[in-house]
């Protein structure tokens, strides 16, 4: 059987981190889902005796969990320009033993998993009855206005598009995701967050330094045109500039959390097993029910 579609280049995306870091890395978005994240887990009011930390760029995220008291041991797995790690993995092939873990936890690392189902089976298999999984990761809006502005632009002056920004999950897909690992009470939500720039250039080196340039398999390999380029900034600037002429740029954070099946846990009620008829319930006459003829 042949394995999944390779849509993510990982030669390329380590090499795109690299390139970060040498830029001098954007942690805005991280420094707010690492906040976030926190917070989060703080409102679970549990500690997680062991825990991982799964492919978050920069060691922020794993430093603020160490120092929260939330968690005991944790394992901090990533890239290999993180300064923390234990060890440097290939974030598809985790080195976890069944059962072995409380807490998974992962920030904008997953989107670019060319095996996403398998990972998330994976992470079901390492965390023992009652153990948690907290990640984000982009969602399907995210760079929707970049992504619309470069299909206009290589159509208007190459005549056909390439891929020019990555296809992320859309959030009831990773909710269904989550359920077919055999996680259990999956809770999906969306914060979308709007960054406004003074042109387009400044989103481009942004996401350089986030190391968040094309990564895609299938990208086209030869660079931009001026033309291309030029028409690029022209349509982006028509279609998505506010009244002030910055231009909003949209980042969609998926958050996901799953449970790994325990006896302790609510479970729906059987069907037939219910003790009181809905008109009782709501106190109104049989046949009455709110909306009925």
């Amino acid at each position: 059987m042949s394995g999944p579609i390779a849509v993510f280049d990982p030669s390329t995306l380590a090499a795109r981190r690299r390139r970060a870091l040498a830029l001098g890395p954007e942690t805005f978005l991280l420094d707010r889902v690492t906040e976030d994240l926190v917070d989060r887990l703080g409102a679970v009011k549990r500690h997680f005796a062991v825990a991982a930390d799964l492919g978050t760029p920069g060691p922020a995220l794993a430093r603020q969990l160490a120092g929260s008291g939330m968690v005991g041991r944790l394992h901090s797995f990533g890239p290999a320009e993180r300064v923390d790690v234990d060890a440097v993995i290939d974030p598809e092939m985790l080195p976890f033993a069944p059962a072995s873990l409380d807490l998974v936890v992962s920030a904008l690392a997953l989107q670019t998993v060319n095996d996403l189902p398998g990972v998330l089976a994976q992470i079901r298999r390492a965390l023992r009855p009652d153990g948690l999984l907290l990640a984000c990761l982009f969602g399907a809006g995210t760079l929707m206005e970049l992504r619309e502005a470069f299909a206009i632009a290589e159509s208007d002056t190459l005549g056909g598009i390439s891929p020019r920004v990555a296809p992320f999950a859309d959030l009831r897909d990773i909710g269904g995701l989550i359920q077919r690992a055999g996680l259990a009470l999956p809770v999906t939500d969306v914060d979308r967050v709007v960054v406004r720039y003074g042109n387009p250039l400044a989103l481009l080196y942004d996401l350089r330094r986030m190391g968040a340039a094309n990564p895609l398999t299938d990208r086209r390999r030869t660079p931009l045109t001026r033309k291309t380029l030029t028409r690029l900034f022209e349509v982006y600037a028509e279609r998505f500039a506010d009244p002030d002429g910055r231009l909003r740029a949209t980042f969609e954070i998926a958050w996901v959390s799953g449970w790994a099946p325990h006896e302790s846990q609510q479970k729906p009620l059987r069907p037939g097993s219910a003790k009181m008829r809905l008109a009782e319930a709501l106190k109104v006459p049989e046949g009455k029910l709110p909306g009925a003829q």
